[in-house]
């Protein structure tokens, strides 16, 4: 039997899956689904689970149940694509036909000294787990800072908000401004909304060590509870290791069909992909669709024909009743419509409709 093996059930890989189950698999080709766990867990709700503001299971997806679908669950600790391998930290290695990458990212630290030991991330479900524990068991008016103040570390920072009226939360960001990104109306906004609730903003912070509840910007040390770390990613160690042409953020480059040029034979999708937007689950699971595309038509020996990927936008949470978003290039959108349609992008997601 031919395999198609897909390493990472997030959204660019459970995407694949899901589309590829949706039609008729060649005879005699299998699909293998490698993860951690034995479901996916919906990043983009990771700072409630560290709030404390969803159960765990409430963001969870379980992985198909089909017969020409293999669930197989380790520690993947490195690709081999010359030999077509994966190899795994305690098993066996497994070979494919076709591979595609869809590791994920882990933190991004900056070389600042301290900065994976003394700060807690949302990064993982295990991680996120560990960071929810100890906010929870912060006293009473404790001191969180959020390092970072991109869509995450505001997320993160609203949602502790809600959680834990009593906590003293701030934001510390080495740009102007929250939301640097995204357009000044939208930084105001949020920026006024953080500051009714008594979130302390600090921006043009340049942070140099960590070490334990000390934070040192230059000669000032900032004193701190917990840390948590919202400012920036990068692509799984993994991606890292392999010896292949990557852009300056450390992700691979691919072609118009999302293959590595020199081995045609393996995909990348998702936060481990160069392309022209910044990663997220909506351009993850665009990616997925169009690689179920190209899959159909290599068992079709056929060319594929693909349309460039259409992001509708980014939504963020402010807490429950409040949020924000931009809907192409300018039109922007605040309060609860903003987050009613983030609640809906999440149910969507929940029941496989991306």
């Amino acid at each position: 039997m031919k395999k198609l093996v897909i390493l990472g059930g997030g959204y660019g890989g459970l995407t694949i899956a899901n589309e590829l189950l949706e039609k008729e698999l060649p005879s005699d080709t299998v699909l293998v689904l490698i993860d951690r766990m034995p479901y996916q867990g919906l990043k983009t709700e990771y700072y409630a689970l560290a709030s404390g503001t969803v159960a765990d299971n409430e963001i969870r997806v379980q992985f198909p149940v089909d017969p020409r679908l293999i669930l197989k669950y380790g520690e993947v600790t490195a690709v081999d694509p010359v030999n077509k391998l994966v190899l795994f930290e305690n098993d066996d290695p497994l070979s494919y036909d076709w591979l595609v990458i869809g590791l994920g990212c882990v933190d991004k630290y900056h070389q600042i000294i301290g900065a994976e030991q003394y700060s807690h991330s949302i990064q993982t479900l295990s991680s996120t787990r560990k960071t929810y524990q100890t906010v929870n068991d912060t006293v009473p008016y404790g001191q969180v800072s959020i390092i970072g103040g991109g869509l995450s570390g505001v997320e993160m920072a609203a949602e502790l908000r809600e959680s834990r009226p009593d906590m003293n939360i701030r934001i510390i960001d080495r740009g102007p401004s929250v939301l640097s990104a995204f357009p000044p109306k939208l930084q105001s906004y949020v920026r006024e909304w953080m500051l009714e609730h008594d979130i302390e903003l600090r921006s043009h912070i340049n942070l140099s060590r960590l070490e334990g509840g000390l934070l040192y910007n230059d000669q000032e040390i900032i004193h701190t509870d917990v840390t948590i770390w919202t400012a920036g990613i990068q692509p799984s160690p993994i991606i890292q290791q392999l010896q292949l042409p990557k852009d300056n953020q450390g992700r691979i480059i691919i072609n118009k069909f999302h293959q590595i040029n020199e081995y045609p034979d393996v995909f990348v999708v998702g936060d481990c992909a160069s392309l022209p937007f910044s990663p997220s689950a909506q351009a993850a699971e665009g990616q997925g669709k169009q690689i179920a595309e190209v899959m159909k038509a290599i068992w079709k020996n056929e060319t594929p024909r693909l349309g460039k990927i259409k992001l509708k936008g980014v939504l963020g949470s402010l807490g429950k009743k409040s949020g924000f978003g931009l809907m192409g290039k300018r039109t922007i959108m605040t309060g609860k419509i903003a987050r009613t349609l983030k609640s809906g992008v999440l149910w969507l997601s929940k029941h496989h409709f991306g």
